[in-house]
């Protein structure tokens, strides 16, 4: 879990606002997402960019595995049965 911080609601205009710490990160404009569940309310970036997984530490765990060579990516066509059977031409 990450940091915990509080927030301050405060009325501005006819509305209520949620004052949120500028330690979060967040840019003034930015659009957010709210949403109630089970009495708990979430808060998103509406426009939040989509998060990348960083795989370059993997190379090394699984030492077996080795790269395809061109003729190992060459594969035999077959043509399928689209009702779930395999069709097989030397039968």
């Amino acid at each position: 879990m990450g940091e915990e911080y509080k927030a301050k609601v405060f009325k501005s205009g006819n509305s209520l606002a949620l004052r949120l710490p500028k330690g979060l990160g967040l840019t003034e404009g930015a659009e957010m997402r709210l949403r109630e569940e089970q009495g708990k309310f979430i808060f998103e970036l509406a426009d939040a960019p989509r998060r990348k997984i960083d795989i370059s530490k993997f190379a090394g765990k699984a030492p077996w595995l080795k790269p395809l060579t061109p003729e190992d990516r060459i594969f035999e066509e077959r043509e399928l049965d689209w009702e779930g059977k395999l069709l097989n031409r030397d039968a």
